[in-house]
């Protein structure tokens, strides 16, 4: 006759054997990160010229990646909203992109806000990497990136 010890320990493996498991590509988005950097600003003709490099520290092979940014002069003020569209990022790879603010001097930005992901997926579909694993930074001095 089984003792109430053995008979709590088998319903336990019964229960957790129950209980669903994350699917492999679940797992896969959890691992690494996707790092976003401000890598560079420059005035060009009336606007601002914007430079970003994205790699893809993650499992997940992206087909589509892009945030929505906010803008903000040196009073605090959202100047405009934007999307930075990186298009295409496989595992492991950095792609830099280019983005012209016309009319807006890089002088006058204080900050740039990252609000969050627009479009995020992978050949499975929506991914949760690009909100769950991202890293800012930025190498201006001048622009909070954040």
């Amino acid at each position: 006759m089984p003792t109430p010890h053995r008979l709590l320990g088998a319903v336990l493996c019964a229960s957790l054997a129950a209980l669903p498991l994350p699917s492999l590509a679940q797992t896969a988005a959890q691992t690494g990160n996707i790092e976003l950097e401000l890598n560079t600003s420059g005035d060009q003709g009336s606007g601002c010229r914007l430079t970003y490099v994205a790699t893809n520290n993650t499992s997940v092979p992206l087909e589509k990646m892009s945030y929505e940014v906010a803008v903000y002069d040196g009073a605090g003020v959202v100047q405009q909203l934007f999307v930075l569209d990186f298009g295409w990022l496989p595992v492991g790879k950095t792609r830099v992109v280019q983005f012209d603010l016309p009319d807006q001097n890089c002088g006058d930005i204080s900050r740039i806000s990252v609000n969050g992901p627009v479009d995020c997926a992978s050949p499975e579909g929506a991914q949760s990497v690009c909100r769950d694993s991202v890293i800012l930074s930025s190498r201006v001095r001048t622009i909070q990136f954040n």
